[in-house]
């Protein structure tokens, strides 16, 4: 059988971290995430903010039933629909305005994949808060998850906090908390994502249900 695409990552956290080692060996295996479209990733980022995963899927349904036939939300087809129209498949007053400025931003031709994969940490977050209601929260979740990007470290999601605070047996809170946590995560790299990924999964949730902290 040939190795694991992450096996030399596993051997990374497990050596530089013994409380990452017990993790991994107690949990189940991570695939890596498929990469995906930005536009798409963005507009249900948003759907879910706030929001159960059922419910977040129980909307996305219903936004998707206004893009027939495919459900395809293109960005002129979107913008085609007022608020109201968009508040009548579950979407808050606030979350449509903030889909029509998603598809405003990927009108201008300013979600290309191949261009965004290669910026910065950094670059790529200040790129995507532009938009109204997209913050670093989100943008790293987009890192992590439709770019599958390997060394992203969302100390400000409430997952990894939670989780951090229960296995680091940590005691600090607000900047203190981030600060330990950010020191606790260099040895981690360059493979901090799925270290996250590991810590989200110690708390029984699915790598792809994070904690969001920002507001919807």
């Amino acid at each position: 059988m040939s190795p694991s695409p992450d096996s030399a990552a596993l051997r990374h956290l497990a050596a530089a971290d013994p409380v990452l080692a017990r993790l991994i060996a107690q949990g189940r295996p991570i695939a890596p995430a498929a990469h995906e479209d930005l536009y798409l990733a963005l507009l249900r980022a948003i759907v879910g903010q706030q929001i159960s995963t059922k419910a977040a899927a129980a909307i996305w349904r219903k936004v998707q039933a206004l893009f027939l036939p495919d459900g395809y939300p293109e960005p002129a087809a979107l913008l085609q629909f007022t608020e109201e129209e968009l508040r009548a498949a579950g979407i808050s007053r606030q979350k449509a305005g903030y889909l029509r400025a998603i598809a405003e931003f990927a009108q201008r031709d300013q979600l290309d994949h191949a261009h965004l994969s290669q910026l910065s940490d950094d670059e790529f977050t200040r790129h995507l808060t532009q938009i109204k209601g997209v913050g670093r929260w989100t943008a790293q979740m987009l890192q992590m998850f439709a770019l599958d990007q390997p060394d992203v470290f969302p100390e400000g999601d409430l997952g990894i906090q939670n989780a951090m605070r229960r296995h680091y047996c940590l005691q600090e809170t607000r900047r203190a908390l981030l600060k330990r946590m950010t020191e606790l995560a260099e040895p981690w790299r360059p493979y901090r994502t799925l270290a996250s990924k590991y810590l989200w999964q110690s708390l029984d949730n699915t790598p792809d249900t994070p904690s969001a902290p920002e507001p919807a």
